[in-house]
């Protein structure tokens, strides 16, 4: 995962498909693209690049309560999933 794009990990969604994060404590949003699998730690839905993390306020955190709609993606229609959501660790 790119560390400077507007990225994110998710376990099983298409590569390519777009999803808008918002960050539950503050309501800040960033719409990233999935690119990578992951996160593999119970209880995470979704791994953000450290680009996406700052948008959203979650970077000094780590982790955050986060909310995930899916916005763009050719097979599925509109989601909203609830989760704890993790930044890039490896950026």
């Amino acid at each position: 995962m790119n560390a400077a794009k507007l990225t994110a990990a998710h376990r099983s969604l298409p590569f390519g498909t777009r999803v808008l994060v918002t960050n539950k404590r503050n309501g800040k949003s960033v719409v990233v693209r999935i690119n990578d699998r992951g996160p593999f730690i119970r209880g995470r839905v979704i791994d953000v690049s450290k680009a996406a993390a700052k948008d959203i306020g979650m970077v000094s955190s780590g982790t955050a309560q986060v909310c995930y709609q899916i916005v763009a993606d050719t097979r599925a229609s509109s989601q909203k999933i609830s989760g704890k959501g993790i930044k890039d660790v490896d950026g």
